[in-house]
């Protein structure tokens, strides 16, 4: 996660005329007698109370899986999942400060086909105010009104997509002062490829759905003289102009991209003329002008320049009448119109959302899930859903884009953007590598021809990881040309010029030094060189480096970053048995306290308690530094124990066990780490606690344990409910968890299989008794990729009871850099 400076109540259902209806109890009734209840898996409503208090939690009608036979994945699916934050305070931490909301997944619920750079999304977040979340995200549940929409793309998390949408009944006023529009949740609903909803204050029904580089809306007005859409360039603004009586387009800004993907161009076409319109934008200059004279709006206004430049069109429409917007982007008009035309060419709304559909279908229904509650499958594929947010496509083969030095270029290969390597790179490149191996390989392309053209490979935020992304790939069989990517991975490792901060240092001394940064508040420290962080993040990376190097024969090579690979070992404080900061003279930085988390301060947005565990490359290393077996586990333990109570906070810190921070990326593995210490059990009963009570425990059912960081923590997810997780992601190994599911079917490269059977599961059948892969016993706590990769069957029996016998030996460990003692 980067650094990123409450419950809604269900209001109660009010009469649309649209057909939104809450969930029939009595078919949630007959689902607790029957574990099936009948219904319309589509609906989204609240359960009444009462009904709630039976069944302990209230949850949107998807999670009920309320049909009468088994649903497909796709409509399993509701990307409505991730947009809440957890509500329970003994799991939120002490996170916000007041004044601020705690973070939700940050994800979407908009339309959009998978990695694709176009959305249509709603936003109920006024960015022009702030950035309560410390990034521009657009959307989050808890908002009750919502200020526009977005047909386009913008980096990330979409808050910088250009132009805002609104329809408006009636009087509007001009933005950032932008006109809202309360909403009932229960009239609020996203599937993918789909999203709508009734704008109470509007009396207006809004739905969006998307092709690859267009977005679609269709307007369900009122009876209305006045039945307007805003279109406007928010702050930066730039050139809007209204052209004929069907269209608006516009450029946004300076007309370069700026991070949005799909060019900063738009056209925007309706399906009926307007009978009036104008345009607006904020009076120039800087000036604080309250009411009259702090905007300019001509009537009748064709082409407007300046902040927040936008137009208006006003509609007279019957009541029900539905009015079709589409809208595109490009690097030109003439590319923005070309889109519309390839993608768009008609009003056949219903056609567009159906092969957006389709297009989730296929890659969803890549994993059959079977068994689990009805909550569990509909999370699961909620978030496999979500674990598609990046990387984002930029350009199919033969189409134009910008390359990263800003020149035109055709496409010969499908271009991706960048990946936010210290977020995916964790585990949900991994989820592509199994499911998407050729796009992975179109991804590595794309990473190396950036690295051509600006002489680095890309970084993400904080480290180095692109190397897992190729070492993983390689290990799981993708063909690539890697020995053209070594060289501008070894370049990024060895270069001071290139994007390793503090490289030169962490060359002479092998760890990067830290100092309490002056002007920051303490804790917890937004300033500093985060060294004790960056050296454990380094050491890592130059362990995949050392594998990639003996791969392709460079002796030499592989031998020095084995040597930096033990780097981690020289930020481990004995005394206190904590990686911590040291000062430019070596010595350990006082004060220190392990519960403490630092955004920047010796640690990278979490506490020397999450810290310690970043070894993944070495977790026998680690083991031996804390004293061995028997240690280790006692500090695990603690670990996961220990209250969390810290004085500083940390808005990322969410998601919390004890000192273990789930909604954050530094110690997501650390669950899994009872494999290399002989307890295997006891990742499992943790598993199960995390998928339980942090996803999805919170209210509204849909919330998340902190930023999902464009697919990292729905990654976390999806692989931990299936049963395994790659605790390295640059390895071979996957470690086996606790699956929730019965049987998992996985589709992977080649038209192979890998099944997962768990026999005698339940909620209480959580630990592994036995196992069998491929028919024979298996007394591993692991697996790997050469196991499963011509297709496999993991047979798991489950039991109430953990059996300490299973994968204890310390020969059943998985591999680590160091060796076990004997």
């Amino acid at each position: 996660m980067r650094h990123r400076l409450g419950n809604t109540g269900r209001k109660r259902q009010r009469q649309s005329g649209e057909g939104l209806k809450p969930c029939d109890t009595k078919g949630l009734m007959a689902m607790l007698r029957a574990s099936c209840f009948s219904g319309d898996s589509r609906r989204r409503a609240h359960i009444s109370a009462v009904t709630a208090a039976l069944v302990g939690a209230t949850l949107p009608c998807s999670m009920l899986m309320a049909q009468s036979g088994p649903a497909a994945p796709v409509d399993l699916a509701d990307p409505l999942v991730g947009t809440a934050p957890l509500d329970r305070p003994e799991l939120v931490g002490n996170a916000p400060p007041p004044g601020e909301p705690v973070y939700s997944g940050q994800t979407s619920p908009g339309a959009r086909l998978p990695h694709s750079s176009t959305e249509a999304a709603p936003v109920n977040v006024n960015l022009e105010l702030s950035y309560p979340f410390g990034v521009p995200a657009p959307y989050h549940y808890p908002n009750p009104t919502m200020i526009g929409f977005t047909g386009g793309g913008g980096a990330t998390y979409g808050g910088r997509a250009r132009p805002m949408i609104m329809p408006v009944v009636g009087d509007w006023t001009v933005p950032p002062a932008y006109t809202q529009a309360w909403y009932d949740k229960t009239g609020e609903k996203a599937e993918p490829g789909y999203y709508s909803v009734y704008l109470n204050t509007m009396r207006t029904k809004v739905e969006a759905t998307a092709t690859q580089w267009t977005s679609l809306f269709r307007y369900t007005f009122p009876q209305s003289g006045r039945s307007n859409v805003l279109i406007n360039l928010p702050r930066d603004g730039g050139s809007v102009e209204i052209t004929g009586d069907r269209s608006v387009r516009g450029i946004a800004g300076d007309g370069k991209a700026n991070g949005s993907a799909d060019g900063p161009y738009f056209v925007a076409v309706f399906s009926k003329p307007f009978t009036g319109f104008g345009t607006f934008r904020k009076s120039p200059g800087d000036r604080e002008v309250w009411g009259i004279g702090d905007k300019d709006v001509v009537p009748d206004g064709r082409s407007v320049t300046g902040r927040y430049a936008g137009g208006y069109l006003t509609f007279g429409t019957s009541e029900g009448e539905a009015v079709l917007m589409k809208i595109a982007h490009g690097d030109s008009y003439d590319e923005a119109e070309a889109r519309l035309a390839a993608e768009n060419p008609g009003w056949d709304f219903e056609r567009v959302r159906g092969a957006a559909k389709a297009a989730w279908a296929d890659l969803l229904g890549r994993i059959e899930v079977s068994g689990g509650t009805a909550k569990q499958r509909a999370l699961f594929y909620s978030t496999l859903f979500h674990s598609f947010s990046s990387p984002r496509l930029i350009a199919r083969k033969g189409e134009p884009f910008s390359d990263s030095t800003g020149k035109i270029r055709t496409a010969d290969y499908d271009r991706y953007s960048p990946v936010p390597f210290w977020d995916t790179g964790r585990n949900q490149l991994v989820l592509l590598e199994l499911l998407e191996p050729k796009l992975v390989q179109d991804v590595m392309r794309s990473e190396l021809d950036m690295a051509r053209e600006r002489g680095f490979m890309n970084t993400s935020f904080h480290a180095d990881n692109a190397v897992f992304l190729y070492l993983g790939a390689w290990a799981r069989g993708i063909p690539f040309d890697y020995a053209a990517a070594y060289e501008y991975l070894r370049k990024n490792a060895t270069d001071p010029k290139g994007p390793r901060d503090y490289l030169s240092e962490y060359q002479k001394n092998g760890w990067i030094s830290d100092e309490i940064p002056s002007g920051n508040p303490s804790p917890p420290h937004a300033g500093g060189k985060a060294g004790a962080a960056k050296t454990l993040e380094y050491a890592w990376d130059d362990f995949a480096l050392a594998q990639f190097a003996r791969r392709l024969g460079k002796t030499e090579d592989a031998r020095m970053f084995l040597a930096r690979a033990g780097n981690y070992a020289n930020v481990f404080d004995r005394s206190t048995g904590f990686v911590r900061g040291r000062g430019a003279d070596g010595a350990w930085i006082e004060p220190f306290d392990p519960r403490e988390p630092y955004y920047n301060h010796m640690m990278k947005e979490a506490s020397g308690w999450s810290t310690l565990w970043l070894v993944p490359h070495d977790v026998q290393g680690l083991q031996t530094l804390l004293g061995g077996r028997d240690a280790f586990n006692a500090k695990l333990d603690a670990f996961f124990a220990t209250p969390y109570a810290p004085k500083g906070i940390c808005r990322d810190c969410t998601g919390v066990i004890g000192q273990y921070v789930q909604g954050n990326q530094p110690d997501q593995h650390a669950p899994y780490l009872y494999a290399w210490s002989g307890q295997p059990w006891k990742t499992q009963a943790l598993v199960r606690r995390i998928l339980d009570q942090l996803y999805g425990s919170d209210q509204a059912g849909y919330g998340y344990p902190g930023m999902d960081d464009q697919g990292s923590t729905s990654s976390w997810y999806v692989m931990s409910a299936m049963g395994f997780y790659p605790v390295d992601p640059s390895s071979q190994v996957y470690v086996i968890g606790s699956p929730i599911f019965d049987s998992v079917r996985m589709k992977i490269d080649n038209g192979r299989t890998l099944e997962i059977v768990a026999e005698n599961n339940s909620a209480t059948n959580m630990y592994v008794q036995s196992a069998t892969l491929n028919g024979k016993r298996w007394n591993k706590p692991w697996f790997s990729h050469d196991d499963i990769k011509r297709g496999a069957r993991l047979v798991l029996t489950m039991g109430p009871k953990p059996n300490t016998a299973w994968g204890s030996t310390p020969g059943a460990a998985p591999p680590s850099m160091s060796k076990a003692a004997p």
